[in-house]
């Protein structure tokens, strides 16, 4: 698929994986090259993922000015994929920090997004942020595991400002469901992935208007599907129903046993419940 030029003339590189309906897909990370959610579990299988290279990740080209990493600054490279596409609405479905820009472009565009799927999705940009308390608690739930107890000390290492590579590295088991080989392959892929500069200026100040949203997702008519993992921190899977509870016409989908990446811990169960909430979200055939 050709590139993507954005308004400002950065290159956007899209990844297309599969067949069918397609479905975008806006990356975490933060600035987080998409290579990390590969086909979704398989759901390629069952839709055409349309992967965004965020400016400045993976393929796609640095931006002269990098304020433009900010998170509303992006809603723009959004919009210019979605018109790249000929998508009169497009079902979006974002991760973890890709919420964000995933909720900001919905409410620039209301009319042309049709579904939002957000999978372990931050909002921010709706006042609602994950907390260290929130951390803890899910972090509680892994109390049983033998990496346990070193990875608790990196994580109160990494909560107190002072963690190290090595901290960073000893609490990636929090995030997946499984510390398998899988999970420490894709764990590892990170540092190769992330834009570290350009993910100080996702969320910087002015990145965010939390009333002027509320109201706006408070109006969407887009249907929305809000997934959390049983075990993530981030977020917790009752922050992720009181996200849903704040558009007229939204889901929560729970998946049992489940970190941060779940479609990495049960591949099929993620795959049927996002295609079954796509299949409903379509319009009946003439």
């Amino acid at each position: 698929m050709p590139d993507v030029i954005a308004p400002d003339g950065t290159r956007l590189v899209l990844h297309v994986v599969g067949e069918g309906e397609p479905l975008l897909c806006l990356p975490g990370g933060p600035m987080r090259a998409s290579a990390y959610l590969g086909d979704l579990g398989g759901l390629s299988r069952r839709r055409r993922l349309i992967l965004l290279d965020l400016r400045g990740t993976g393929g796609s080209g640095i931006p002269g000015d990098p304020a433009t990493y900010r998170c509303d600054r992006q809603v723009a490279d959004v919009e210019a994929v979605r018109e790249h596409l000929g998508l009169d609405r497009v079902d979006v479905l974002a991760h973890s920090a890709g919420g964000d820009l995933a909720l900001l472009h919905a409410l620039r565009h209301p009319r042309r997004v049709r579904t939002l799927t957000l999978v372990a999705a931050r909002a921010r940009a709706l006042g609602i942020d994950v907390t260290r308390k929130q951390r803890r608690e899910a972090a509680a739930l892994r109390a049983a595991e033998p990496w346990f107890e070193a990875a608790y000390r990196a994580y109160e290492a990494v909560w107190a400002g002072s963690a190290t590579d090595a901290d960073w590295d000893a609490v990636m088991p929090f995030f997946y469901g499984r510390w398998d080989a899988a999970a420490r392959a894709h764990a590892a892929a990170d540092v190769r992935q992330t834009n570290e500069e350009a993910a100080r200026w996702y969320a910087s100040a002015g990145a965010f208007d939390p009333a002027t949203a509320r109201a706006g997702v408070a109006v969407l008519k887009a249907r929305v599907l809000v997934l959390a993992g049983e075990l993530d921190g981030g977020p917790l899977p009752r922050v992720a129903a009181a996200v849903a509870d704040l558009f007229p016409d939204a889901e929560v989908a729970v998946q049992p046993g489940a970190g941060h990446f779940p479609w990495l811990d049960d591949p099929d169960l993620f795959t049927r419940t996002v295609e079954a909430f796509l299949s409903r979200a379509a319009p009946a055939a003439p």
